[in-house]
């Protein structure tokens, strides 16, 4: 069994914390570089431009739906998830807000109805909600939604060709397999970016 220093979990913690940091900065101040001091006592130019993407659209019932998902790898294991998403269905009716499930699946297949896309990415067989895939709901306000977090429970190149799939209600994380999540109204397959620092794909 491998045994981590209390040191070395307090840097792995510091550089996740510096790097969420960081990333908002960018996306609330358009920061193109940002100079952090990670807890190795380096300093690194972070160039925000994500690893990899997925570019989500909607099912037949909600065609309006669109937004995007970044992934950062971290440097002591890890990724950074950032999602933006527009246009999710939501009551007319305070409070105006609502979840929806989150979730990777196995299979990179978003042609309609996303029916093809497989279960979660489950690579451990596990119980839901404890598998790889299985994400934070996302909070939409008035149609709109954006989060990002952390996960170890996969490296970046674990989930190069999968789905990514937003539902139609929020994931109770308990029934089995997938949560009761409901319909899967959005979808997109991660791909990694080969484009030239700075990119982005419109939505």
């Amino acid at each position: 069994m491998t045994t981590v220093s209390s040191a070395a979990q307090k840097a792995s913690e510091a550089d996740k914390r510096l790097l969420l940091s960081a990333l908002f900065r960018h996306h609330f101040a358009d920061h193109t570089y940002s100079i952090v001091t990670l807890s190795q006592n380096r300093t690194a130019i972070m160039k925000f431009y994500p690893s990899a993407y997925t570019k989500i659209t909607g099912n037949a019932d909600h065609p309006a739906l669109r937004g995007t998902a970044y992934f950062y790898p971290v440097p002591s294991g890890g990724v950074l998830i950032e999602t933006e998403i527009f246009n999710l269905p939501y009551k007319d009716a305070a409070p105006y807000s609502q979840f929806y499930a989150m979730h990777i699946h196995e299979t990179g297949d978003c042609s309609l109805p996303f029916d093809k896309t497989g279960p979660h990415y489950n690579p451990g067989g596990l119980p839901h909600p404890q598998h790889a895939g299985d994400l934070p709901p996302l909070l939409g306000n008035r149609g709109y939604a954006y989060g990002a977090f952390y996960t170890d429970r996969f490296e970046l190149p674990e989930i190069i060709g999968r789905a990514l799939i937003i539902h139609s209600a929020v994931d109770d994380f308990t029934t089995q397999p997938s949560g009761n999540a409901g319909d899967k109204i959005g979808c997109g397959v991660i791909t990694e970016n080969y484009e030239t620092p700075g990119w982005f794909p419109s939505v």
